[in-house]
């Protein structure tokens, strides 16, 4: 019986909640397991989704879900609010015992990336972002620092590293990458290499409410919740430079 008295949780705190939870499943499997690499991985994905699932299926059960191990079904095209969930953004990486990996919990609402939690348990004492609860960000003058992914740094980031003099730094998941964008230990993360909506749903609601740029990379926004779950491209950067890097790469 539930309580009278308490409020129900926030689609905010449900998505930081889950989030949170994952990574700690995460982190448990990866120190007690006998597990690694690919093993691991693939383990580490299939128990964070059962997580995952379960809690949303019973939290929002009016609510469509969409995640990467669970196959896909037409049912979520008709709900206006469907949640978009990486049980582990950055396999590789978590098999492999790294720390840029991330969970991803987001919800799109009629195609837009309204609200989203990405935990980055591989940091110390866990992070969890929230779309919800912006970072406050401090002016940077820094030469500017672009995130490429580790294994295939797409050419219009070295385009648009050039136009405007800036720094290429190989990281690992998608979700580390947009990430260190809304920390602040980057300036823009670009990806042409093509993706699908649960590697950027989360991490891109999460920069939108930091008052970050997110768009594609013709700077059209980036809808979710379509049919065909492939994404092409991705640009997450400090508003200022937009406008270069786009007109960079056109």
């Amino acid at each position: 019986m539930s309580d009278p008295g308490k409020q129900p949780e926030t689609d905010g705190d449900l998505a930081a909640r889950l989030a949170f939870e994952a990574g700690e499943l995460l982190l448990a499997l990866r120190e007690e397991s006998d597990l690694s690499g690919r093993a691991l991985g693939e383990e580490g994905d299939r128990r964070a989704n059962v997580l995952l699932m379960a809690a949303l299926k019973n939290a929002r059960p009016d609510d469509g879900i969409l995640s990467e191990e669970t196959r896909d079904t037409p049912e979520r095209l008709d709900k206006s609010r469907v949640w978009i969930v990486d049980p582990v953004d950055g396999t590789r990486e978590y098999g492999e015992g790294r720390p840029d990996w991330a969970v991803h919990v987001g919800l799109a609402i009629d195609g837009e990336p309204r609200l989203g939690a990405v935990a980055l348990p591989g940091m110390a004492g866990q992070r969890v972002l929230r779309s919800d609860q912006p970072l406050l960000r401090d002016p940077t003058t820094c030469r500017p620092r672009m995130v490429v992914s580790r294994s295939r740094p797409p050419a219009e980031a070295e385009k648009a590293a050039a136009a405007i003099d800036a720094e290429i730094v190989p990281m690992g998941s998608a979700g580390a990458k947009a990430m260190a964008v809304v920390r602040g230990a980057a300036e823009i993360y670009l990806h042409s290499g093509g993706q699908h909506e649960w590697d950027s749903c989360a991490p891109v609601a999460v920069a939108l409410g930091h008052g970050l740029h997110c768009s594609r990379l013709d700077g059209s926004p980036l809808r979710y919740n379509a049919r065909d779950t492939y994404l092409p491209d991705l640009l997450i950067c400090r508003p200022e430079l937009a406008r270069p890097i786009l007109d960079a790469i056109a």
